[in-house]
């Protein structure tokens, strides 16, 4: 993969981080239950670390990092927060909906994985992408036995 491409790949890595780190923060502020309220921070700040990393990477290449999060992402929000309104803060919903979030950012991880990569490019998102898939499981767990 040239150059451009390494940029656009880790670009769309960059919106998706800061899609989970606001998904997570509005999940956070909508949740009764102090430990997912507290589980659902950590995690926000875990996106704003791989964000930091792919800025950092993007800039190493020569190129411009993405400064926000997509459109899809900022509609994803805006129905965790109507949602979370309608359904009366419910834990479960809210959970069911972040997991949504979550298997997007698996696909976009799993998609820049099957890219033609350098080493450090490939060892920094397959890290990345088992944090998500991480994430995503406790949040299915958690889902789950949520009643």
């Amino acid at each position: 993969m040239d150059r451009n491409g390494m940029i656009s790949t880790l670009n769309e890595l960059i919106e998706t981080c800061k899609d989970g780190e606001e998904g997570f923060l509005a999940c956070a502020q909508s949740v009764k239950n102090p430990t997912l309220k507290s589980f659902f921070e950590e995690k926000a700040q875990r996106c704003a670390t791989a964000t930091t990393q792919l800025r950092d990477k993007v800039r190493a290449l020569g190129g411009v990092p993405e400064s926000g999060g997509s459109t899809a992402g900022a509609l994803h929000r805006a129905w965790v927060n109507i949602k979370s309104s309608v359904v009366g803060r419910d834990d479960h919903a809210i959970l069911a909906e972040c997991e949504r979030g979550e298997d997007v950012a698996k696909r976009a991880y799993e998609q820049a994985l099957q890219a033609d990569l350098p080493p450090d490019v490939r060892t920094l998102i397959g890290t990345q992408y088992r944090e998500v898939k991480s994430n995503h499981d406790h949040v299915r767990d958690m889902r789950n036995a949520v009643v």
